[in-house]
């Protein structure tokens, strides 16, 4: 059984599979083709288990490793990753291949992304953005942008490569802020020390405002839940504060892109929130974005916990247009009697 719905789906990526390619795509989708437990992920010729079964499913990854190994030859080396475990069990093992064969880079779109497959549960770059990678290239030559949330900053290294004017990324961790200025080194891009953030979600926009800097879009795409000092970061419960928290940072016209991938935050809720938050006219839902039937899965058997419609999976991507009343854009000068620090610039 697991063997044929491994084979389907491997079959319907078929145009995905190319060996010549350094790129990343999902394998399998175990949650929508069948497998709850299991997700296998393909970076340049190293595929990712994701074994998330109570405790792991040795015989189920094997099988998957076996038959993935059995159709896609080309494979050099497999990293498993466990849900449950020890921390190591969950960033990751090394179980076929060498420590070498494991890739430090991938090619999406013409764009360099650095990677760390064993940095931590997941593999360093999310696959299920990329179709927001290719809207950020092709939209924000020449923008100022802002990636809140950055993790490993791919959509702020997929908007340099558009290229854009400036891009500022920032992220409590600031291992991942290296990762994210290596993806930036490998595209020939300036690393500015000024232009990685690390630091609090809540005290890095709020010293923005302070500066007041204004961007042409504004990405926010926050983890599930966590709490400092400055705040809770929730995306059952508090995803709209998060937004109107940045949205005085979004300049005239500019873009809110807004990430939710709660799984039961069903898509009718996240779109009522959406439409709420526009009500005001001051922000215009302007388009959702896909994410690529790679990740969401081409046979789907079952439903998923709740309905992601009008989105087509439950990482929910939504872009956001803004109009503001003093018709500041990104790139004009504050208003008089603004703070030495907004004069100074960053």
């Amino acid at each position: 059984m697991v063997t044929a719905l491994l084979d389907a789906a491997i079959a319907a990526r078929a145009p995905m599979i190319d060996a010549a390619h350094e790129t990343a795509f999902r394998l399998f989708n175990g949650f929508s083709e069948g497998v709850p437990a299991l997700t296998l992920d393909v970076y340049q010729r190293c595929l990712v288990l994701h074994d998330y079964a109570p405790g792991g499913d040795a015989a189920l990854t094997a099988q998957a490793l076996a038959v993935a190994r059995a159709q896609l030859p080309w494979l050099t080396s497999a990293v498993l990753k466990l849900r449950d475990g020890s921390a190591a069990a969950r960033t990751g093992r090394l179980i076929f291949g060498a420590p070498g064969d494991l890739p430090s880079k991938v090619l999406e779109n013409g764009v360099w992304y650095a990677l760390q497959l064993t940095h931590h549960r997941d593999a360093s770059l999310y696959l299920d953005t990329r179709n927001l990678r290719a809207w950020a290239k092709a939209h924000l030559r020449g923008k100022r942008v802002l990636n809140t949330f950055a993790y490993t900053g791919s959509l702020g290294v997929a908007a340099r490569a558009a290229p854009s004017g400036q891009v500022i990324t920032t992220d409590a961790n600031q291992t991942v802020l290296a990762i994210a200025a290596a993806s930036f080194a490998l595209n020939g891009f300036t690393v500015s020390p000024r232009e990685f953030r690390a630091g609090d979600f809540f005290a890095v926009v709020s010293r923005l405002k302070r500066e007041q800097q204004l961007f042409d879009c504004v990405f926010i795409d926050p983890p599930f839940f966590s709490k400092g000092d400055r705040g809770v970061v929730d995306l059952q419960a508090g995803m709209g504060s998060l937004i109107n928290k940045v949205r005085p940072l979004v300049g005239h016209e500019g873009a809110l892109v807004v990430i939710n991938n709660a799984v039961f935050v069903s898509g009718a809720e996240y779109k009522a929130l959406l439409d709420a938050l526009c009500a005001d006219g001051y922000l215009a839902l302007e388009t959702v974005v896909d994410v690529p039937p790679d990740c969401t899965g081409y046979s789907v058997v079952g439903t998923p916990p709740t309905d992601p419609a009008p989105f087509n999976h439950s990482t929910k991507i939504a872009i956001l247009r803004a109009t503001r009343k003093d018709g500041r854009r990104a790139g004009d000068d504050p208003p008089s009697g603004a703070s030495r620090a907004a004069r100074r610039g960053q």
